[in-house]
């Protein structure tokens, strides 16, 4: 069975069509957040950032929110091959141990275990992702404002709900509750953040810089799913407050690449062919709709019939955790039998690059 869907839009179908696709072609290569979804493209990126993208020499931007950040983050260290496999290993191998009727382990667990296991995944090696040759880091972060300005026991739900209340509305009046905060590593001149790869005209957005001083509270914050675990607060060099999840304000970075300067196409691995814009609008199908923001990417994602052959007929996703509770060797099991299939993703993408058919690319 066919395990790879390449989806396009507008403008780089027809690029495609007139110059096939080289690596030297990718701009900007996004990644969700999404949780453990975003195992199934391990193998994708392991092919894209240890073999492809190494023949060309352009400057690449990387947007990663929550564990897309975390992806992102890895594919700027050296060796990124070997960096992939072991945030595979750590991510699929992460446990908290339930007491009887637990469901769900403490926030205030789940994010002091998170930290360490970052500043293990990272120590000594900060600078390799600041400071690479090629790839500039944009780590999307979610900051609250008003009565999300800090974690609280009651205010935050009612915040939240203020949030999903606005956002049901029109999205960019969620901006009064949560604010998209870009860090972004040092330019070339390693005097000043990148410039964005993307106008930001769509939602209230600040860019800061992401440097040695914030990067594991800023990776932390992108990763920090509200309920799940605690926001991180007052993070160095940026406004005072509380900062989740970089999903909430932007669960699949539909964002306006189309409108950035410069020739190139946006690289897109994700699990599925809808670009959500925020976490919020996942029950508001009519937000999931390509834009003319994404004209200029060429998606690839796992077939819809070919997930169906996985471990559970689905992507590994957070319902595991409590579906398998306690039972830490049968979900490391479905989620590494999951990534092993995965490969035919990589396998696919890797012999179509070899004849890029425009006739392969259906519409965004």
């Amino acid at each position: 069975m066919q395990a790879l869907s390449l989806y396009a839009g507008p403008a780089a179908r027809e690029h495609i069509r007139q110059h096939g696709l080289l690596p030297g072609h990718i701009r900007t290569i996004p990644a969700a957040a999404g949780g453990p979804k975003g195992l199934i493209l391990g193998p994708l990126d392991q092919h894209l950032f240890g073999q492809w993208l190494p023949q060309s020499q352009q400057p690449v931007d990387l947007v990663g929110a929550s564990i897309g950040a975390w992806r992102m983050a890895t594919a700027c260290l050296d060796q990124p091959v070997a960096a992939f496999e072991r945030l595979e290993h750590d991510y699929i191998h992460q446990h908290y141990e339930l007491s009887p009727g637990q469901r769900m382990p403490p926030a205030r667990l789940v994010s002091e275990e998170f930290g360490r296991n970052l500043r293990s995944f990272y120590g000594g090696r900060v600078h390799e992702v600041l400071r690479h040759p090629r790839y500039r880091l944009h780590i999307v972060t979610s900051r609250g404002r008003h009565m999300l300005g800090r974690e609280h026991r009651l205010r935050t739900p009612l915040g939240y709900l203020g949030a999903f209340l606005s956002n049901s509305v029109q999205r960019r009046a969620m901006g009064a509750w949560l604010e998209r905060t870009v860090f972004s590593a040092p330019d070339a001149s390693g005097l000043g953040k990148s410039a964005l790869p993307f106008a930001a005209g769509d939602y209230r957005t600040r860019q800061l810089a992401l440097d040695e001083a914030n990067f594991y509270p800023v990776l932390q914050a992108s990763c920090s799913i509200p309920f799940v675990l605690q926001a991180v607060h007052d993070i160095p060099g940026a406004p005072p407050g509380a900062y989740w999840d970089g999903g909430i304000t932007d669960y699949h970075l539909h964002l306006n690449y189309a409108a950035a300067r410069g020739p190139g196409l946006v690289l897109y691995p994700h699990f599925q062919r809808a670009v959500v814009p925020g976490w919020l609008d996942k029950a508001l199908k009519w937000r999931h709709r390509a834009t003319h923001f994404l004209d200029n990417m060429l998606l690839l994602a796992p077939h819809p019939e070919w997930i169906k052959t996985l471990p559970n007929g689905k992507l590994p996703d957070r319902k595991d955790f409590t579906h398998y509770g306690n039972d830490l060797a049968g979900r490391v099991q479905a989620w590494s039998r999951a990534v092993q299939m995965s490969r035919q993703l990589a396998e696919e993408f890797q012999a179509w690059l070899e004849r890029p058919d425009p006739a392969r690319l259906q519409a965004l």
